[in-house]
């Protein structure tokens, strides 16, 4: 079963391992950066004088003086100076630790000081900063010339960005008992992040920038885990998470006047239940040589016939070991649906909550967890087939004229007009081709977040691949692939055993929260481009396909999956805040390497069902990178990706099998019976989809490059007509006067202004004149 938890890290992309991290997760910080927490109290305390008062003590007028105190030392000409007034102000968005007793008081300071630090203009201040460390050029160059770069070389860097990242963090989360001014704050907050008042660009905006120069190799220091931890919580503060993209799913085809979802996919993938994986041929021959050796007898079952499809391929425990002969006629009580006791008692998945009411399980529905769907495209495709075999000719799309048809044919045309759905895409798609003559289409204000990034939408997805290559578990190391681990090395490198085991764990849970946050980014930002535009998702996805997206994930795949979730990188005591108000025992070689108490890694886990169902996305609907897929060889890869038993996983992993069954030939379906049953049982039906069989009519060959270039010329139309300046005749006159093209007034978009400085900036000022070829030219 899914957990009520997972809902909430869908949602949030945050699954904590304790509650009272909900608010601050540990992982915005190294455990290399465990002495600079210290630093940060001296930090504030050599400041702070109130006469032997506590920060808890002071009332509101007096913590607001003393922030107003620090701000205005971020002013001073000294460097040294500036980093100690924003280590204090870390201090005091850390929680001021020093003053609580236990992780929940901790909490909750963080969350009061990151509101008192807002309204008083920190975050702008440290917007500030942070762009003069962006703009450094000494300390890039220095780290250019640095062999080895390591923790002190993102110093100022990593204490800007904690200090922004906590009040994102804080500020974004809410809660009941928040007062009103809390929630203005909110919405200001969230507004300024989005469309900014002043001439400076969108804060994500700046960090995709801080992403693109690091992997160009010019800012190498830059620390990008919170870089990229930054980037995800601005993005799901300005864009909204699952639920409020679900919202506003229900709201947008109230607008275009769709009817009403047919479910909720949040709530029906949170009552799903996880499904045993199927056993690999390896496996199976293993469990038949130890079937044999205490029985003294051949197996009664075939070699390539799957077993109950248990974790680790062992008997049912509800079965005797003289049972049924054939393990097909009992499944009703063995299979998808009769698993949930057999859950329960596996060690190796996530359990379900102690606190859930023990009547939960055997409250799901019966039958098939989702609606049919059906496409106007496979009603004309039915129509045609049965015109073509009753009546000898066709009507093209006319899918309401049944005359000549017998009986059967009227009653099928009904039962898929019932259940046809008409997506948003489907009618942004129309809408295009009805105005692909009217001429251009207005910019709309809310595709600023997006499209105020057209050029650098390339490079920023290349960027990111590139990092989540390098964070790849399957990844060796080359010496030119990029170094990711710049915040996480620490000056000295460790001497002792123990300092060892201890930075390898650091290192692994390092490249699993970069992995993590990309992940979790990219999906986000996929789902709402969806949303707001289809040409505009598919502008995104197809720079994700051409830059090798899709054998990325896979390679991401390809290994021992059940060791990647249950990962055991992390020291639990060594998590904020549990480390800064709890007494630390000491580590030993031991206690490293038993890890912590939790069975499985949630952010692991997490980060798999993102990946699949990025993949998902890219490949529905497009049959060239269904058959990607296919060349690849992705079915082993993902089948295996079945023995994690959770629901949601499992779910995405059987719709990227089930895409592709129809290529893997007739010999697959036959040895992977239990599969085709899981995805049967789990995947929504498509009327008229023979996926099983093999001869549906997109199984035809295909042109697949014609296929790309064909959607590439769509999006590259939308663009032209939404973004560029309508021409009024292709063989209009062109003005080669300069005194006349530089006297017309042109008609700017609204929000031109906001970035225009820093544009000129980067796009002219800072681009190198080569004078040598204008010489060349003469």
């Amino acid at each position: 079963m899914l957990p009520k938890e997972f809902g909430n890290e869908d949602e949030e992309g945050e699954a904590p391992p304790h509650p009272c991290c909900s608010l601050s997760p540990p992982e915005l910080y190294s455990y290399t950066e465990e002495p600079e927490l210290s630093l940060n109290r001296r930090c504030f305390e050599e400041d702070f004088h109130t006469q032997d008062r506590r920060w808890l003590e002071l009332d509101r007028a007096q913590q607001k003086a003393h922030v107003m105190h620090l701000l205005d030392g971020l002013e001073v000409v000294s460097r040294d100076r500036r980093l100690r007034v924003a280590r204090a102000i870390l201090y005091l968005a850390q929680g001021v630790f020093g003053d609580c007793d236990n992780e929940g008081d901790v909490l909750h300071w963080s969350r009061h000081n990151s509101f008192l630090l807002y309204q008083l203009g920190t975050f702008s201040a440290f917007l500030e900063l942070l762009n003069m460390e962006i703009e450094n050029s000494q300390a890039c160059s220095s780290a250019l010339r640095k062999p080895a770069i390591s923790l002190a070389d993102s110093t100022e860097l990593r204490v800007l960005l904690s200090v922004m990242y906590l009040m994102v963090e804080n500020i974004r989360v809410e809660q009941e008992t928040d007062p009103p001014e809390w929630q203005t704050c909110r919405e200001t907050f969230r507004m300024e992040l989005s469309f900014p008042v002043h001439t400076e660009e969108p804060f994500a905006l700046l960090l995709f920038t801080m992403v693109t120069k690091f992997c160009s190799g010019h800012a190498p220091h830059f620390p990008m885990k919170k870089v990229l931890l930054l980037l995800w919580k601005v993005l799901l503060f300005t864009l909204g998470g699952f639920e409020a993209l679900q919202a506003m799913k229900v709201r947008r085809r109230e607008e275009l006047g769709l009817p009403p979802l047919p479910e909720d996919s949040i709530q029906v993938v949170r009552g799903m239940r996880a499904a045993s994986p199927p056993a690999c041929a390896i496996e199976l021959v293993e469990q038949q040589q130890q079937q044999q050796k205490p029985r003294g007898h051949r197996s009664r079952r075939p070699l390539m016939k799957q077993d109950s499809l248990d974790i680790y391929n062992e008997r049912d425990p509800f079965k005797s070991d003289e049972g049924g002969v054939d393990e097909e006629e009992n499944d009703e009580d063995s299979g998808m649906e009769g698993e949930l006791e057999l859950l329960e008692r596996d060690t190796m998945v996530p359990a379900l909550p102690a606190q859930r009411p023990p009547m939960d399980r055997v409250s799901f529905p019966k039958g098939l967890p989702w609606a049919p769907k059906v496409r106007q495209k496979d009603i004309e495709h039915f129509l045609e087939a049965s015109r073509n075999k009753f009546i000898g000719f066709t009507l093209g799309q006319d899918t309401e004229t049944l005359i000549g048809l017998p009986r059967p044919i009227h009653e099928s045309v009904k039962t898929l007009k019932q259940h046809k759905y008409v997506s948003i895409s489907d009618v942004q798609i129309k809408n295009e081709e009805e105005n692909s003559l009217s001429g251009p289409s207005p910019r709309r204000r809310k595709e600023f977040p997006f499209w105020a990034i057209p050029h650098s939408c390339p490079p920023l997805q290349i960027a990111l691949l590139k990092i989540l290559l390098a964070a790849a578990p399957t990844s060796k190391a080359k010496t030119d692939s990029i170094n990711i681990l710049a915040d996480v090395l620490p000056e000295e490198m460790p001497i002792t055993v123990l300092q060892s085991m201890k930075l390898g764990i650091d290192v692994n849970r390092h490249k699993e929260i970069i992995v993590k946050s990309i992940s979790a980014l990219l999906l986000l930002l996929l789902k709402h481009l969806k949303l707001n535009h289809i040409y505009q998702f598919e502008y995104v996805s197809q720079h994700l396909v051409f830059a090798n997206c899709i054998p990325l994930i896979l390679k991401f795949f390809n290994q021992n999956i059940m060791s990647y979730i249950t990962a055991k990188n992390s020291i639990s005591v060594l998590d904020y805040p549990h480390c800064t108000v709890c007494d630390l025992p000491e580590l030993t070689a031991e206690s490293l390497e038993a890890g912590d108490n939790n069975q499985f890694c949630w952010r692991n886990l997490f980060s798999c069902i993102n990946l699949l169902r990025i993949l998902n996305k890219l490949t529905k609907w497009k049959h060239s990178r269904t058959m990607m897929l296919v060349v690849f060889k992705s079915a082993p890869i993902l089948k295996r990706a079945l023995k994690v038993k959770q629901a949601m996983m499992q779910l995405y992993v059987l719709k990227l099998l089930k895409i592709q069954t129809k290529y893997l030939g007739r010999q697959w379906r036959k040895s992977n019976m239990k599969t085709m049953s899981a995805i049967y049982q789990k995947v929504r039906h498509r009327m008229n989809d023979d996926w099983a069989y093999g001869n549906d009519i997109d199984a035809r060959p295909w042109d697949f490059q014609a296929e790309e270039c064909t959607l590439r010329a769509n999006i590259e139309a939308f663009n032209s007509r939404r973004y560029d300046k309508a021409q009024e005749s292709e063989f209009a006159p062109v003005d080669n006067c300069l005194q006349s093209v530089l006297g017309q007034r042109l008609e700017l978009p609204h929000d031109f202004h906001y970035s225009y400085e820093l544009w000129l900036e980067r796009e002219v000022f800072a681009q190198p004149i080569r004078w040598e070829e204008l010489l060349h030219c003469q």
